[in-house]
C-alpha cells in the first residue's frame, strides 16, 4: 500500500518541539493572552489539519504505579532515546527482509518490510507529559472486559494461533476480517477508528466546519464523517463508523455516535456494535486541539472509560492515502492464505 508517508525529518523536528512547547499551555490552562480563533459565525475555529501522532502509551506502565505525569528529565530522555534509535535504524547495514508477524515489526525492534522512512510515531510523549493516554480511571489503565467478551477474545486468540497479523483466520475472511481486517480491506485506518488514536503512520485528521455540520476527514483511509450541529435525530442506519451528532458545550465541540455495524478498527476491533462514542474537541491554544474520547461499550467493558490526545497544528495540507479494495496486497495475503490453509488440509489427509 502506498501510505502517503509524510515523516520528513524538519515536520518531525518541527512537531517534536511545538509538543515539548505545549506543556505549559496544558498543564496551566490556556494563558490569558492567547485568544482561541473564532469563525465569522463566533463558534471555536477547529479548522485544518491536526497531528495527533505520539509513543505516549494507551495505559500506564505497570512500573509507573500510581504517576499520572512524567518529569521534563524524563520525558526528555524518552525523546532523546527514540531519536537514537530512529538514527541506528537510519545507519544499520541494510539486511534481506524475512517474514515475521507484523509487517512493520521485524527482528530486534526494526522495522518488518517497511524501512523507518514509513514510520511515522512521533518522537516524544504528549505535551502533558501523561504517562498514559488513559485518564479515566485515574489509574490509567482501560477497565477489565465484561467475561463474555473475555471468552470471545480468548476464543478468537485460539482461532488465530500461528496465523501472521495480517492474515485472515482460516477459512475466513468475509464474516471474520481477521486481526486489521478493516485496514487490510481498505474500509477504514488502524487509527481512524472511531475513536482516533496515535499508530504507526498518517496520524492526521482535517476538520472543516459550518454552522450547522462538522466534517472529520482521516488521513488514513481518507473516511469522512459528516457531523450535523442542528439537532436532527439520529437515523435507524447502522455504519462502520456510526451515525454521529454533533453539538458545542461552551467551547467545546461534542460529538456522540452510535448506530455502528459492527466492530471499528479501534485497538483492532475490540468494540460492537453496542459502543456509543462520546468525542471532545477543544482548542486549548493556536497550536493544540485537545481531543477527549469516552468508550461506552456496556457489552465489552465494565465501564466506560476516557483518554485524551494532544493534537498539534499542522501547517502542510492532507496528502493522498492510496488504499483501494484491489491492491495486489490484498491479493497476495488472500492467495497466500488459502495456500497454506491447502498445505494444512494435505498434512492433515496423509496422518
Amino acid at each position: 500500500m502506498n501510505h502517503g508517508s509524510r515523516a520528513a525529518a524538519g515536520r518531525a523536528i518541527a512537531v517534536a518541539v511545538a509538543l515539548g512547547m505545549l506543556v505549559p499551555a496544558v498543564a496551566a490552562g490556556q494563558a490569558a493572552d492567547e485568544a482561541v480563533p473564532r469563525t465569522a459565525w463566533g463558534a471555536p475555529d477547529i479548522q485544518g489539519v491536526w497531528d495527533f501522532r505520539s509513543i505516549t502509551p494507551m495505559e500506564r506502565p505497570d512500573d509507573l504505579g500510581d504517576r499520572a505525569f512524567l518529569t521534563e528529565e524524563e520525558a526528555a530522555n524518552i525523546e532523546q532515546e527514540t531519536l537514537a534509535r530512529n538514527e541506528e535504524l537510519l545507519n544499520r547495514p541494510a539486511r534481506r527482509t524475512e517474514v515475521t508477524s507484523s509487517v512493520d515489526q521485524g527482528e530486534e525492534g526494526a522495522p518488518g518490510f517497511y524501512n523507518n522512512l514509513w514510520l511515522d510515531r512521533g518522537t516524544a510523549p504528549v505535551g502533558t507529559r501523561r504517562t498514559s493516554l488513559v485518564v479515566d480511571p485515574p489509574d490509567g489503565k482501560i477497565p477489565a472486559l465484561v467475561p463474555e467478551a473475555a471468552e470471545r477474545q480468548a476464543q478468537l486468540r485460539a482461532a488465530r494461533e500461528g496465523v501472521d497479523n495480517h492474515s485472515p483466520t482460516p477459512g475466513g475472511w468475509v464474516e471474520d476480517l481477521g486481526a486489521n481486517g478493516l485496514q487490510l480491506r481498505c474500509i477504514t485506518g488502524f487509527n481512524a477508528g472511531p475513536p482516533m488514536t496515535p499508530g504507526g503512520y498518517n496520524n492526521n485528521v482535517q476538520i472543516f466546519q459550518t454552522p450547522d455540520h462538522v466534517v472529520l476527514l482521516n488521513e488514513m483511509n481518507h473516511n469522512a464523517r459528516v457531523v450535523p450541529l442542528d439537532g436532527r435525530p439520529e437515523i435507524d442506519l447502522p455504519q462502520w463508523t456510526g451515525d454521529s451528532r454533533g453539538h458545542w458545550e461552551g467551547d467545546t465541540l461534542v460529538v456522540e455516535t452510535a448506530n455502528f455495524l459492527r466492530e471499528t478498527s479501534f485497538r483492532s476491533g475490540a468494540t460492537d456494535d453496542n459502543l456509543r462514542l462520546t468525542e471532545r474537541f477543544t482548542r486549548v491554544s493556536q497550536g493544540m486541539l485537545m481531543y477527549e474520547a469516552t468508550i461506552d461499550d456496556p457489552t465489552v467493558w465494565t465501564r466506560p472509560w476516557t483518554y485524551e490526545v494532544p493534537m498539534v497544528w499542522n501547517e502542510q495540507p492532507m496528502y493522498e492515502y492510496a488504499c483501494h479494495e484491489g491492491n495486489y496486497g490484498l491479493y497476495n495475503i488472500l492467495a497466500g492464505a488459502r495456500v497454506e490453509e491447502a498445505a494444512a488440509a494435505a498434512a492433515e489427509a496423509s496422518r
